[in-house]
């Protein structure tokens, strides 16, 4: 066989091969995406709330905590954060933080690393149902804490819980002063979480200094959506 025909075979072999692994990555990526939509929401535990609990012990307690252990947090804990920052208190829809107008902008998403019951990737946190839908798959702490300016703390968290907002729902109400209305909720909804990491002897910090491009598309978030704060949480 001429040189030039085992050169022509090597390239059609070469070719094939291209071709099978471009549409393995497509199926691949498919089967991945249809396994999201597909995807159960993960309904998280009942909430406990203990007569134990004196605020302002928790109050004299509470310190911004940007040193983490290498160690999981439960979907308890999980469950518990979320529900002190926007859960349900009330029958008719009321929420754990004020919010103007009971408009309630807020949406709130988890980037998973080490939560048990919970695999790696990006959640949104419905509080009607206390429920937890998968937006994504995979570990994004990294590259939060590089969209963070670098703040490294972001990557040694169990989970990044952010804060993001829909401003439209409060615009169409109040005009130009419901970005302050907004941030006022943040503001409320984040102590909550606070306090409730306290509780729970977790530590965490809000994070401000972040590219919002960047953090809306690691979150996968809706166009009309934008990211307000991070608060990394982890076993102090």
């Amino acid at each position: 066989m001429s040189n030039h025909r085992r050169a022509q075979l090597t390239q059609c072999g070469f070719d094939v091969l291209c071709i099978y692994l471009m549409c393995f990555t497509f199926i691949g990526g498919a089967m991945a995406n249809e396994q999201i939509k597909e995807q159960k929401s993960i309904s998280l535990p009942e909430i406990v709330i203990s007569d134990d609990s004196s605020v302002p012990a928790i109050l004299q307690q509470r310190r911004s905590v940007r040193e983490y252990q290498d160690v999981s947090l439960s979907l308890h804990e999980i469950g518990q954060l979320l529900w002190a920052a926007q859960g349900i208190t009330h029958p008719k829809g009321l929420r754990t933080a004020p919010s103007a107008g009971a408009l309630y902008p807020l949406e709130l998403y988890v980037a998973v690393g080490r939560v048990e019951g919970l695999t790696e990737g990006i959640y949104h946190y419905n509080p009607n149902k206390h429920q937890l839908k998968m937006i994504a798959f995979g570990d994004q702490r990294e590259a939060l804490a590089r969209a963070a300016l670098g703040q490294s703390w972001i990557a040694d968290a169990a989970a990044v819980v952010a804060f993001t907002a829909v401003y439209e729902r409060t615009t169409r109400k109040y005009g130009r002063r419901s970005k302050r209305y907004v941030h006022i909720e943040v503001g409320h909804a984040a102590q909550n979480l606070f306090l409730q990491a306290e509780e729970l002897g977790l530590g965490t910090v809000d994070v401000g200094a972040f590219n919002d491009n960047d953090v809306a598309k690691l979150l996968q978030i809706p166009a009309d959506t934008e990211p307000v704060i991070l608060m990394p949480v982890g076993k102090r």
